[in-house]
């Protein structure tokens, strides 16, 4: 199969993905036990892909400088920081963590 033809499948199936979601009845959405597991859901995948994004590098485990960032944005968060700051206290620990060494 060529590339271009996985990149039609491809679309065609996040077309058809997007579709099931509008056939979904309307008495699903509307119950609380579907709301609460599609938010935890939800969390729990942000949290997957930001942990799995911050140790990982290819096929390896490895502790760096963004794992001091991902720890002072946390912190940032904890304290109510707006958005803006929380990405650039991140940004910044680890460009201090860089430069002291722990790359």
């Amino acid at each position: 199969m060529t590339l271009w033809l996985w990149i039609l499948v491809a679309c065609a199936v996040g077309f058809l993905t997007k579709l099931l979601g509008y056939l979904v009845p309307r008495r699903w959405l509307t119950n609380p036990r579907v709301a609460r597991v599609a938010g935890t859901l939800t969390i729990g995948l942000l949290a997957s892909l930001t942990v799995a994004n911050t140790v990982a590098t290819g096929q390896e485990l490895v502790l760096d400088a963004r794992i001091g960032a991902l720890a002072a944005a946390a912190v940032a968060l904890w304290l109510r920081a707006p958005f803006l700051v929380v990405v650039v206290v991140g940004a910044a620990a680890a460009a201090g963590l860089r430069l002291l060494g722990w790359s």
